[in-house]
């Protein structure tokens, strides 16, 4: 299926639950948010939350610095 991640097509095996989704694309540790079709997912919920084709995931860090 086709998705998109922070505005880049991807293509991924079958229909993955964020939290292995983003483990497939090394994402690790707690310092980065997703939002899943323009809503923020709370980390409790990525195992749940389940991507389909289509969707447009947004993983944003914070920024440190002033």
């Amino acid at each position: 299926m086709r998705i998109f991640v922070n505005g880049e097509a991807r293509i991924v095996e079958g229909s993955p639950d964020l939290a292995s989704l983003l483990q497939q694309m090394e994402y690790s540790g707690e310092t980065f948010a997703v939002a899943v079709n323009g809503d923020f997912v709370p980390r409790s919920e990525y195992p749940r939350t389940q991507i389909q084709d289509g969707d447009t995931l947004d993983v944003v860090a914070p920024v440190v610095g002033g």
